[in-house]
């Protein structure tokens, strides 16, 4: 097996040892392995592809970082064709939430939920994703959901640079 050096925070290496000793797991490589493959596979269920697919997706940044904003808006017009609305708003004194609703594929939500966790100093990015094309209950084929919580600092894009690349 390939060794791989990560950087991150303190606080969040100690949230893992903790979690890994609580959890029974064998060590933190195995946690972080894990987390890895959940992390890739979360867009890889096969029953959602060449769908018709509606994407509420929740991102949350502190209000001093404007570069956030920015970069949500910047998205909102790039990804025109597949948002169908946006709604920002003011959480508490220090936040702000973006929420948008997308209307594509899987490839198309994936990609945009992807530069969103690229995206500097946000906090944490939530969504789920629900199939608007013949969807029946009954099949067991719910919300596909997600969510990303980037530790002290740590943005999605530090994580992204470190892994060698930036999506």
């Amino acid at each position: 097996m390939t060794v791989v050096s990560v950087s991150m925070p303190e606080e969040l290496l100690e949230r893992i040892d903790t979690f890994s000793e609580e959890h029974g797991y064998t060590g933190r490589s195995e946690v972080i392995r894990e987390a890895a493959r959940n992390l890739l596979g979360e867009f890889e269920d096969r029953r959602l592809e060449d769908r018709d697919l509606m994407a509420v997706v929740t991102v949350l940044f502190e209000y001093e970082t404007t570069s956030v904003e920015e970069r949500m808006m910047q998205l909102r017009h790039e990804h025109e064709g597949l948002v169908a609305s946006n709604f920002h708003s003011h959480v508490g004194e220090h936040h702000c939430m973006e929420l948008f609703v997308l209307e594509g594929t899987l490839e198309e939500v994936s990609a945009f939920v992807g530069k969103i966790r690229a995206t500097r100093d946000t906090l944490t990015v939530d969504y789920s994703v629900t199939p608007v094309d013949g969807f029946d209950p009954a099949s067991g084929l719910g919300p596909l959901s997600g969510h990303s919580d980037p530790e002290d600092g740590e943005s999605a894009s530090d994580a992204a640079d470190d892994a060698g690349h930036g999506h």
